[in-house]
């Protein structure tokens, strides 16, 4: 039997050093999906782990691709289970940890069902729909998904001038690297491991303090000149993301630095509240308080695995 330890939890509430720690225990390595951190030009404003962190357990899927590449959960998905499938050929256990719940459960359950689209995607559709109108949509999908393109030409041709449903089309090609007619009628994704779910969770003023306190000290490391130096690129996806984008808004003078700082940490705040939101409806999670003794968690995961048929 193979094991997905997997880690999840909000943002700056401990998944890194927790995942280090199992995978010392466990003799085993670590594969991230956190969508941030898979871009190398990406570093203090996404909390790579140290260089410490990185030589304390094999990591994988950090910093290993370029901002200037198309890389989508769907692409994700497939380098995570061929990578998965190479650990297990030596290891009973693999850690996954990371805050992009999309991406997790793109290797927990593949796409057996239309999978919720990064909100940087949706806002990038809805903006070049309101510059170009609905012909930007209808072109998009014949370009993305020339199937599902000729199949509403044919069946429903009024869907062509649906701006909300064309919009949900697009989203969903750009957003997964898939067509979207590859999500209908599919079968549901089969896996050769069980996953073990913990969740790290804390008291709300708790986890916002955290947030606050890790906000200043990627600004002490040096956030300012890592954005300033990606601002010539602002346009691209990878960087429309929190801590970069407040920035970005400071570069072209439309805010204060202050603002832009206490903007980064209200929005780093709101990105934990949709994290719970999505983590705390997966099935078979077993939840701990952040500060709980690691011990109690490998005993949990031990009698997980012991209990298995």
């Amino acid at each position: 039997m193979k094991y997905l330890i997997t880690i999840i939890g909000p943002t700056a509430i401990g998944k890194t050093s927790l995942s280090i720690a199992l995978a010392q225990h466990f003799k085993c390595e670590i594969i991230s999906c956190d969508s941030r951190q898979f871009f190398k030009e990406m570093q203090i404003g996404t909390a790579v782990p140290s260089q410490d962190e990185l030589t304390a357990a094999p990591h994988h899927f950090i910093q290993n691709k370029s901002i200037f590449e198309n890389y989508t959960v769907g692409d994700y998905e497939k380098e995570a289970i061929a990578k998965l499938n190479e650990l297990y050929q030596t290891n009973d256990y693999v850690i996954l940890v990371g805050g992009s719940g999309l991406y997790v459960d793109a290797v927990l359950k593949g796409f057996d069902s239309f999978p919720d689209i990064d909100t940087a995607v949706r806002d990038e559709v809805n903006r070049n729909f309101e510059k170009n109108g609905i012909a930007y949509l209808q072109e998009k999908l014949e370009q993305l998904d020339l199937v599902y393109f000729e199949k509403i030409k044919l069946e429903n041709p009024q869907t062509l001038q649906n701006p909300q449903r064309m919009m949900r089309f697009v989203e969903v090609c750009i957003g997964t690297g898939q067509p979207y007619s590859s999500f209908l009628n599919q079968t549901k994704n089969n896996r050769n491991f069980t996953p073990i779910i913990i969740g790290l969770e804390a008291e709300r003023s708790v986890m916002y303090d955290r947030i606050n306190q890790r906000v200043d000290i990627m600004l002490n490391e040096g956030l300012l000149a890592e954005a300033k130096e990606l601002y010539p690129h602002k346009e691209l996806n990878a960087l429309q993301t929190v801590g970069y984008r407040e920035l970005f808004r400071y570069f072209d003078g439309d805010d204060s630095l202050e603002f832009a700082i206490e903007e980064i940490k209200k929005n780093t705040r709101r990105f934990s509240k949709r994290q719970i939101t999505w983590f705390k409806r997966t099935e078979n999670a077993k939840w701990f308080d952040y500060l709980c003794d690691r011990k109690e968690i490998i005993d949990y995961i031990n009698k997980s695995t012991t209990h298995q048929p």
